[in-house]
């Protein structure tokens, strides 16, 4: 099944919407089979300019590949918000992400954006399950991104498989990043991820952490922004999210660089990492 919605739904809406309890169906068929799209969407230069800012990206016409994911977000949250949506929206958690810069977008294009599941299996922790966004110019793909949630808790038919774990870079902490304790609420404001467990001490503890986390995207973001000028016009890229990053708080960033592309890491005083990740030119 194809909808075609009007315009960017409210990611805050159905946030709210998805957390209401409700019956669901099994996962056990997967995924319904729907993709959601909306065309012609305009791009809010001012609202770029603070994400940039806010990530550490300098301020250009040219838009970073996650500011896509960004715009791609709110149909994520709708088909997850849908009542055929087989797992409960709380505690869904985002543990690695790809994405792929087909061609240079700039703030001045209107994006065509389309959202499909694309498959569910077993983890050792719950489910995971991978959802494709796409974004296209002018009838041009320029853009492709794959996420990939854990479920905890949830079952689907059979074993899970080993994890691949990204290598951590050799190399030293070549930057410190120090994470205000509102930095979560700034990044909701200009992301539209509004999670309560970005948000403050008493959203985060009502779901079992000691304090508010950073967005997982934010420190994507923020990662590629850290590798400045080697990012070349077209790559892929793809990360990892582990140690989940408490706000307030330090992180460092170390990275390696050469023709084939770049490994990099965030990574907590003690050396454990938050993020992994690895860039490859196109």
């Amino acid at each position: 099944m194809h909808v075609d919605l009007p315009e960017l739904p409210d990611v805050g809406l159905h946030v709210f919407g998805a957390a209401l309890p409700r019956s669901r169906p099994s996962a056990t068929a997967g995924l319904p089979d729907v993709e959601v799209s909306v065309h012609g969407v305009a791009q809010a230069p001012g609202r770029l300019a603070a994400y940039d800012r806010l990530c550490g990206f300098s301020l250009r016409d040219l838009v970073p590949p996650t500011w896509l994911h960004v715009l791609a977000f709110p149909l994520q949250t709708w088909l997850m918000a849908r009542a055929d949506f087989p797992f409960p929206r709380a505690g869904i958690r985002h543990v690695s992400n790809e994405m792929t810069l087909l061609h240079p977008v700039v703030v001045t294009d209107r994006v065509d954006i389309s959202v499909h599941w694309a498959g569910v299996r077993p983890h050792r922790r719950g489910v995971v399950f991978d959802v494709v966004s796409e974004v296209s110019v002018e009838g041009q793909p320029v853009w492709r991104g794959l996420s990939t949630y854990l479920s905890p808790g949830g079952r689907v038919p059979g074993e899970p498989a080993a994890p691949l774990r990204l290598e951590i870079p050799d190399a030293a902490v070549s930057q410190q990043w120090r994470l205000p304790a509102d930095l979560g609420r700034r990044y909701a404001a200009v992301s539209g991820d509004a999670n309560p467990i970005h948000l403050h001490p008493l959203t985060a503890r009502a779901f079992g952490l000691p304090r508010p986390i950073i967005h997982g995207m934010w420190t994507h973001a923020r990662a590629l922004a850290a590798l400045g000028g080697v990012l070349p016009q077209r790559y892929g890229v793809r990360v990892q999210f582990a140690k989940p990053l408490m706000l307030p708080g330090r992180a460092g960033f170390a990275a390696t660089s050469d023709a084939g592309g770049s490994r990099f890491a965030v990574l907590n005083p003690g050396g454990a990492p938050h993020l992994v990740g690895e860039l490859r030119p196109l």
